[in-house]
């Protein structure tokens, strides 16, 4: 089986550095990556861009829109960009560049920060970027739940506030990253109420294969559990890694063991075709 990671980093960012040397990864770097991917049957990606002016900065209110990825290495043809956004850059000579970034080959949507920018999704300084997403027609992903940064303010990204830009913004399609954990409810509900809303299940674990171990045993994710079942909408789920802050085969198996398994086609693959056409393109 074909899989596609809808959510990773290949960013210089300090806490990533720091996650991966904690972790003892294989190899924090584009060849280490690939390797991982090789392994476990991943075929594509979609890195999430962001970026700091100096180390440990992020949430970095100085960076520049759009925020992209800068990795040491070359960039395979298999690895697509969401470029970052930063609400306080969002002038017009940063608009014209997320714009130009839009443009690229390999670039598959935008991605939002809430909770690490003090902005709600609905928040009227987004307003040209949806304007650019349904321009281009490419989707918009949103941090939601937790924020790795301690900086971060939740209030801003709790995952029923995207609701109301659903709504409001019914032909751009929209994808929750980490279903919103822990309000996992919350965020089963959004995507289960409006058509353009799914939602990956990137990140919902830190560790290594010892960690996903560990917490299988005890109720961790009995939430997620009854958030799935809750949503009963498989096919508007996607599989991320929110590498480097996991292993990528350990977590294949476990959401192999989490999906059902007449769905894994559409959560592993098919979905994430659907939502992203630019890959689509490439794959289908």
């Amino acid at each position: 089986m074909k899989i596609i990671d809808a959510h990773m980093h290949v960013s210089k960012i300090q806490s990533f550095k720091q996650t991966a040397d904690t972790l003892s990864l294989i190899d924090y770097s584009i060849e280490g990556l690939q390797k991982e991917y090789k392994d476990a049957g991943v075929v594509a990606a979609i890195a999430m861009g962001v970026t700091e002016t100096k180390a440990g900065s992020f949430p970095d209110p100085a960076a520049e829109t759009p925020m992209g990825i800068d990795l040491d290495g070359s960039m395979p043809a298999s690895f697509f960009c969401c470029p970052g956004i930063n609400p306080e850059k969002l002038d017009e000579k940063n608009l014209l560049a997320l714009e130009k970034s839009l443009q690229q080959k390999q670039t598959a949507g935008i991605k939002i920060y809430l909770g690490y920018y003090p902005y709600y999704a609905y928040d009227k300084n987004y307003g040209p970027v949806y304007e650019l997403a349904k321009a281009y027609q490419l989707p918009v992903v949103f941090h939601t739940g937790d924020t790795y940064s301690d900086r971060g303010l939740l209030k801003y990204s709790l995952p029923l506030t995207l609701d109301e830009v659903a709504v409001s913004h019914r032909d751009i399609q929209f994808m929750m990253a980490h279903l919103g954990d822990p309000w996992v409810l919350d965020g089963a509900e959004v995507v289960y109420k409006n058509e353009n809303m799914f939602a990956d299940l990137s990140g919902l674990i830190v560790g290594t294969e010892e960690n996903i171990a560990e917490k299988k045993n005890t109720r961790f994710f009995d939430h997620l559990l009854h958030a799935l079942a809750y949503c009963d909408h498989y096919e508007k789920l996607l599989f991320g890694t929110d590498w480097p802050l996991i292993r990528v085969k350990p977590y294949i198996d476990l959401f192999k063991e989490i999906i059902p398994e007449k769905h894994h086609q559409a959560f592993f693959y098919d979905t994430a075709l659907h939502l992203f056409p630019k890959i689509k393109a490439v794959f289908a």
